[in-house]
């Protein structure tokens, strides 16, 4: 057996189902690994960002491991920034990249580069096996790596002689450390706080969002009047109908900070401090009220929900169902807007027709406020965000949360320039035939610069600054580019055409593109 094999199994073995690929010369032994080996699907994708976001969108949904195959370094920068926002999502992913043969290498031949460098600032682990009978072991390495703890990017590093060399056949799969357990000195610190007079603020990220999660946090908010807020880019999210909700932290600068003016205890549970998405001349960076340290009851290697319930259980909050006024969120479907067709109206449409348990990936950073507004009380579903800022997310973390959940409709909503960073996922949702809707707020602007430009306070912006922000001229036909690579698509202009559209979508499967012009 070779050594390429020795992966593909070892993979299986560690529970790895899915590969989502872009391969090369360097990785054609690994391809064809996949035909001998039964138990591991292989997804192509025409561009790695595409292949790094569906394994975070997948891990997301999933929880556990995808697999991705790169070739050599540029292969790897191509999915570097969604390899970003799979770091800041916690998402466990093996990032499996092909490398130059150990011989070969030290050529120096056009496609040499240092993998190992390019990998380190997005990997919890970087590994390069030196040999074919080292694969398997690093292989069950990386999926524990990528599994325990603070869970994250895991890299193998793959010489091409490695895949054909003789192995030593596959091995087990390793133990993983699962999260780790509330300590109980900082619960009890935690609900000491709750005690104190004046303003308390609890910011909650990672598991801790789950039902049982939100449940805990709305006890523990009945019991001590604790203000609580979700983080502003959290990875995932249970919402809508029986789950209790929270307001989320603002983005911009001046909104966190009369958010968190006057707090006198701070509370976090699976997230970090309150801090700003940038610099900005004049303002705080750190927007934790002075003078206040913040308990943090969970990082994101705890096991955030049962940190939450250990902490109601230490203020004596009642049970959920005991409590004096049910926090749960009770179904409230927006009637159908008609009309002009603005971001409101789209997000009132999509919170009424949205069905049960569907997964929403949204990356529309200005379009898509109301519709965070309007699903918090449409029927149960999972919310994706962009967790790390980098975009170019929604498309692929929509693609791989549809193969991790095949029987659940996915809806991915984005704006149009952070479509077109990765709008190769289109031809992947087509190829397997994914049930995705994508909706594209096509407002031809990468709108929330145009904000920024003034928050930064920068001054004087002219027509040349301003068509930096502009991306219309030529202007992009998104159903066209969807017909291209094999998706239905159709345009909505008027509320009553977006009604029809997400309507026919929902009740029907397979890729969708509805280009919404706003």
């Amino acid at each position: 057996m070779n050594g390429a094999r020795s992966l593909v199994e070892t993979l299986v073995n560690s529970g790895v189902e899915v590969c989502f690929s872009n391969p090369g010369t360097s990785e054609m032994h690994f391809v064809a690994a996949l035909d001998r080996v039964e138990g591991m699907r292989g997804v192509l994708a025409l561009f790695e960002g595409v292949a790094t976001g569906a394994a975070d969108g997948y891990g997301r949904m999933a929880g556990k491991p995808a697999c991705t195959l790169l070739h050599l370094g540029p292969g790897l920068a191509n999915g570097l920034a969604n390899l970003h926002n799979a770091k800041k999502a916690f998402t466990p992913v093996v990032n499996v990249v092909g490398e130059h043969a150990t011989y070969h290498k030290a050529l120096n031949a056009p496609l040499t580069s240092d993998i190992e460098g390019l990998s380190a600032p997005m990997s919890k682990w970087v590994c390069t096996s030196p040999d074919a009978k080292s694969v398997a072991g690093d292989a069950a390495e990386a999926v524990r790596q990528a599994m325990s703890g603070e869970q994250g990017v895991a890299t193998l590093i793959l010489p091409a002689n490695t895949a054909w060399d003789e192995s030593n056949g596959p091995v087990a799969a390793l133990p993983i450390d699962g999260p780790i357990a509330p300590d109980g000195e900082t619960v009890k610190a935690a609900a000491k706080a709750l005690e104190k007079p004046g303003r308390k603020v609890m910011l909650m990220n990672g598991n801790a969002l789950r039902a049982k999660g939100l449940e805990a946090a709305a006890r523990i908010q009945a019991k001590t009047g604790v203000e609580i807020f979700v983080d502003t880019f959290y990875p995932r999210s249970e919402r809508g109908q029986g789950i209790p909700v929270f307001p989320g932290l603002p983005y911009f600068p001046d909104d966190i900070a009369k958010t968190m003016e006057g707090a006198e205890e701070l509370i976090l549970v699976g997230s970090p401090r309150p801090v700003t998405f940038f610099a900005y001349p004049g303002k705080k960076s750190d927007c934790t009220p002075d003078g206040v340290e913040p308990v943090v009851l969970a990082t994101p290697a705890h096991d955030g929900i049962a940190a939450l319930e250990a902490l109601a259980d230490a203020v004596n909050a009642p049970a959920i169902d005991k409590l004096e006024k049910d926090p749960r969120t009770q179904l409230n479907l927006p009637d159908l807007p008609t009309g002009e067709l603005t971001s409101g109206p789209m997000g009132q449409t999509i919170a009424a027709l949205l069905p049960e348990n569907a997964i929403l990936s949204s990356e529309a950073a200005t379009s898509g406020l109301a519709m965070n507004i309007f699903t918090a009380t449409s029927r149960r579903h999972d919310w994706l965000n962009l967790s790390g800022g980098s975009i170019g997310q929604g498309l692929p973390v929509a693609v791989g949360a549809a193969v991790a959940c095949p029987d659940r409709k996915t809806v991915c909503v984005s704006g149009d320039g952070g479509a077109m960073y990765t709008i190769q996922s289109l031809w992947t949702m087509a190829r397997e035939n994914l049930d995705i809707t994508t909706v594209i707020c096509a407002n031809r602007s990468y709108a929330i610069l145009n904000i920024e430009l003034m928050n930064v306070g920068a001054e004087n912006a002219g027509p040349k600054a301003l068509s930096m922000l502009n991306i219309g001229n030529p202007d992009l036909s998104f159903i066209d580019i969807a017909r291209g690579m094999g998706v239905e698509a159709m345009r909505s202009e008027t509320a009553e055409d977006f009604n029809d559209h997400f309507k026919y979508c929902m009740e029907n499967k397979g890729p969708k593109l509805i280009e919404v012009m706003l």
